[in-house]
């Protein structure tokens, strides 16, 4: 651990280093959450603007890069990610426990992407008025909170990441586009925010043990990952309902439905969650299932808010 490569400098390590923390397999969530904003505004009287939407672009992947990186340097100084079993979904990169050297940068870097948000906010404070300051107050909240404070209070935890790609990123994007938040936002901010917290929710079932260790109290922890695991089916099936809801009661257009074809891959998680509760290579399964569902499932969602 923390051996520098062959034929790589100090300099190359490090910027490698942020770059995996930022976790860039996992940032296309961002942008989906984006498109869902833009497809919203689409539907109402707005002008779209290329920069505008460049700006949004840019602000949300650097809100999501950031908060990886500070989840990243937070484990990597309390211990957790020494003691943490990985999997492809959860755990952490490994990225500082391989390059210790590069912790300062890998927080410069979340500081500086932070920065960045607040600048691309602040234009858009300027120009939407105060819809803006509360949605991105709220949304650097849930950034700089999340890792330090947020994890210790157990549903909290659940909802903050839900409600920062739901309501902050889906209904910023609106906002920040000239849009209104209307019915149709409100319930596909509801819909993201029951994904994403879910996903969230059933990446921390492999990390219940060291994260215990290091004085975090998520729901896996409080509730055991027997209750949690109804938990997880609970929020995943309610936000096709939501989905259902939303287009029966004249909020959404009918090509919502499309977000229905990954229902029985939700099925098929909600069926097999207790059994892989047992079984470590079926959760790590599970949880590769779970966010292809929800990718698949937002990126439905932007599709059929345009038909």
């Amino acid at each position: 651990m923390g051996q520098q490569p062959e034929g790589q400098d100090a300099g190359t390590i490090s910027t490698l280093t942020v770059v995996r923390a930022t976790r860039p397999d996992f940032l296309v969530l961002a942008p989906l959450c984006v498109l869902l904003g833009i497809a919203l505004a689409v539907r109402q009287p707005v002008s779209l603007t290329f920069h505008e939407i460049l700006l949004v672009l840019v602000g949300a992947l650097l809100a999501h890069a950031a908060v990886n990186l500070l989840n990243e340097y937070e484990d990597f100084r309390s211990g957790l990610d020494l003691i943490t079993r990985r999997t492809p979904f959860s755990g952490g990169s490994g990225a500082l426990p391989e390059s210790p050297s590069a912790a300062p940068r890998v927080l410069g870097a979340a500081v500086s992407m932070l920065a960045g948000v607040a600048a691309i906010g602040a234009w858009f404070l300027w120009l939407r008025g105060w819809p803006m300051l509360l949605l991105g107050l709220a949304g650097v909240m849930l950034v700089v909170a999340y890792t330090r404070w947020i994890t210790r209070l157990p549903w909290l935890c659940l909802l903050a990441p839900g409600l920062g790609f739901g309501p902050v990123m889906v209904l910023g994007t609106l906002v920040a586009l000239g849009g209104e938040v209307d019915r149709a936002a409100l319930v596909i901010a509801g819909v993201v925010l029951l994904l994403v917290s879910e996903l969230l929710l059933l990446n921390q079932f492999p990390d219940v043990d060291a994260d215990r260790r290091v004085g975090r109290r998520h729901l896996p922890i409080v509730l055991g990952l027997k209750r949690a695991s109804w938990l997880v089916s609970a929020l995943l099936l309610g936000a096709y309902l939501l989905v259902a809801a939303g287009q029966l009661g004249g909020q959404l257009p009918a090509g919502v439905w499309l977000a229905w074809l990954t229902l029985p891959a939700a099925l098929w998680l909600v069926l097999r969650l207790p059994q892989a509760l047992e079984e470590a290579t079926l959760l790590v399964r599970v949880l590769g299932v779970n966010v292809a569902t929800l990718l698949a499932t937002l990126a439905l969602l932007v599709v059929g808010l345009w038909i």
